[in-house]
């Protein structure tokens, strides 16, 4: 080796290898290289974000280095969760299993190369780990025993291979900090909290699991990539506006994923409370859920200066929360904090989430205290019947007629045991009358009355209930009691005015009550907070739109509540309809044969019962236009 042609530099070396590779090759050679090279695209992507490189991957081998060792150990743990959740999903005798090994120490450098004591001593330290773990040395420990959240447990000095002197070698609990001893659950100091210098998202691919560490004091935190407000796809709004993505589930249960959006809502709800801020619907931002999303990309996509982003890990009676938030615009991050807490707490918890971030973006925080959703989930039974409450929406929200009657049968059963939650009682309502809209209720009359009394039931536990103040209003419209519907939207929208629900429901009543042009500018602020809106709301906007006499606008936006469900019947009629206004009548006719493929039994008879305008003309030029377009005045005889 030409002495002139390398240098000497200190590094963070990273190696690793699987355990038992041998034999997964002999078992079955096509599915472990093809396991092979996508564990290995998770250590790429996740070293480079971690500000690494990839030196060497021969065979099952990989050897990257960093220039911070506080990086090599937080991408190499964030790599073992993350295959760990991959080897989830694989047979028992399937799983791979990567020991990792770290150090820090002097290497030389030669071109693209890497040699060294430095780096042999990683290699070493690899094979002490156990499968699915990390060993580091004395040299790295020291660097990073104060500065990350992890335990460690000490095994000794090791002789190894081709060293000289022994190594110090310490394998890495993934648990807060203790030394030698594994410990269970948190261990919490204090409150627990403490605000970070700095914070690193580790990326997550496939399910999505990322965890974040507190960086070291010193330099300040390295900026990640700006976004660029000339490629958003969406006008930045004049206030702050942010993007909370869904906070992601590091428990080893995987139904405490429900815990973990659960969270993700309530910090959406309470900061959408806040007329100052700008605040993206959880329709769009759980598009992100389990993909490895930067800010950058989050914020031009939606149009956001800020992106929110935590992780959520329960272990036993305590849970621990993680949040960060990046101002994209200029790459920096500028809110990562940690809280610790009991599991029967983790109200408080969000609500204290929520005013960090709300300081953080300087807005004034006014009415919104500490009180949050505290007060409605007491004692250990609370969490489990919001949990309950969170099984409920995502039946709510599939919207299918077997999905509404699951829907039923939990929140039934959920409030003989959680008989205070206004969340399911709300819930029960909503499905009482979505059995009305899509045609499953024996008696409509009886379901909207059954309705109103459980939606009312959940305001008098929560009279502040933005949600149930709205769908009380959707139930008032369908009973055609308008000026009732406006008001109970109304009151929803002040409750909550940065919701694009409490909009979305304001221009539902107000398009039914035959004032589409008040409600259009509704639906767009509505669309606008939630680019990504599920197809109700571009159905009931196309409505407004086609009552406004707007036909090929309206059709645009039937069209994208079509390409969004293609399965939902009615945005499929409701093109049947303003084709055929369009005279446009061959698309007509297909549209209405989508109608009775996805639901045989569908009518007009059935539609002239349900479209609850107070103008009935709009209503009589509707059904007229689906039946040109061939849809049938009544249902088929039922089968004997």
């Amino acid at each position: 080796m030409d002495p002139q042609g390398f240098r000497r530099k200190l590094a963070a070396i990273l190696s690793a290898d699987v355990a038992g590779y041998s034999r997964l090759m002999r078992d079955d050679e096509a599915a472990t290289v093809s396991t092979l090279e996508s564990h290995k695209q998770v250590f790429s992507d996740l070293i480079k974000q971690h500000r690494g490189r990839v030196v060497d991957s021969p065979g099952d081998n990989l050897l990257a280095e960093f220039a911070s060792v506080v990086d090599a150990v937080q991408c190499a743990v964030a790599v073992q969760k993350e295959l760990q959740a991959r080897n989830a999903e694989l047979p028992e005798d399937r799983r791979m299993r990567f020991r990792i090994g770290v150090n820090l120490g002097d290497v030389i450098e030669e071109g693209d190369r890497i040699y060294g004591d430095g780096v042999n001593i990683a290699a070493r330290l690899e094979s002490l780990a156990d499968p699915g773990g990390i060993c580091v040395s004395k040299t790295a420990f020291d660097h990073i025993e104060s500065k990350l959240p992890l335990g460690y447990e000490f095994l000794g000095d090791q002789t190894v291979k081709n060293i000289a002197k022994p190594v110090g070698a310490y394998r890495v609990v993934l648990e807060p900090r203790v030394t030698r001893k594994k410990g269970p659950g948190f261990r919490g100091r204090g409150s627990g909290r403490r605000l970070a210098l700095a914070v690193v998202l580790l990326a997550a691919v496939g399910v999505g699991l990322w965890q974040v560490f507190l960086k070291p004091p010193g330099p300040p935190p390295p900026v990640v990539e700006k976004a660029d407000p000339s490629k958003m796809a969406l006008p930045l709004p004049e206030q702050p506006s942010i993007a909370v993505l869904p906070f992601v589930n590091l428990s080893e249960d995987p139904k405490q994923q429900l815990l973990c959006d659960g969270i993700t809502d309530n910090v959406i709800n309470a900061l959408s409370k806040v007329p100052l801020l700008f605040v993206i619907a959880r329709n769009s931002t759980f598009t992100y859920k389990g993909k490895n999303v930067p800010a950058k990309q989050v914020s031009e996509e939606l149009g956001v200066r800020y992106v929110l982003e935590g992780s959520v890990q329960r272990s036993d009676d305590r849970v621990r929360i993680t949040a960060q938030m990046v101002d994209a615009l200029n790459g920096s991050p500028v809110l990562s904090e940690r809280f610790d807490g009991k599991a029967v707490d983790v109200f408080a918890l969000q609500d204290e989430i929520t005013l960090r971030v709300l300081t953080a973006v300087k807005v004034k925080l006014e009415g919104l205290g500490g009180s949050g959703w505290a007060h409605r989930y007491k004692g250990t039974q609370g969490l489990d019947c919001y949990l309950k409450f969170q099984e409920v929406s995502g039946f709510i929200q599939r919207g299918t007629v077997p999905d509404i009657k699951q829907a039923r049968r939990v929140a039934e059963s959920a409030i003989a045991t959680c008989p205070e939650s206004p969340g399911l009682y709300r819930s029960l309502g909503v499905v009482n009358y979505q059995e009305v809209i899509l045609g499953a209720s024996t008696s409509p009359r009886e379901s909207l009355e059954k309705a109103e009394e459980l939606v009312r039931k959940a305001l008098a536990i929560d009279e502040n209930n933005s949600d149930a103040h709205g769908n009380l209003g959707m139930i008032y419209m369908q009973q055609r009691k308008y000026d009732e519907a406006i008001a109970s939207a109304e009151r929803a929208l002040s409750l909550q005015p940065g919701s694009s629900w409490c909009l979305y429901r304001l221009g539902v009543a107000l398009s039914f009550a035959a004032r589409p042009e008040e409600a259009i500018p509704l639906f767009g602020k509505a669309l606008r907070l939630n680019p990504l809106a599920p197809a109700t709301f571009y159905y009931d906007f196309g409505g407004a739109l086609r009552t406004a006499n707007r036909i090929e606008e309206a059709t645009a936006a039937y069209k994208k509540a079509s390409e969004k469900a293609p399965n939902w019947f009615w945005p499929h009629a409701a093109l049947a309809a303003v084709y055929s206004m369009l005279g446009r009548d061959e698309e007509a006719r297909a549209e209405a044969v989508e109608v009775l493929r996805i639901n045989p039994r569908f009518s007009l008879e059935w539609v002239d019962r349900v479209a609850a305008y107070k103008d009935r003309a709009p209503a009589k030029k509707f059904i007229d236009a689906m039946r040109k377009a061939g849809l049938p005045d009544k249902p088929p005889p039922a089968q004997s």
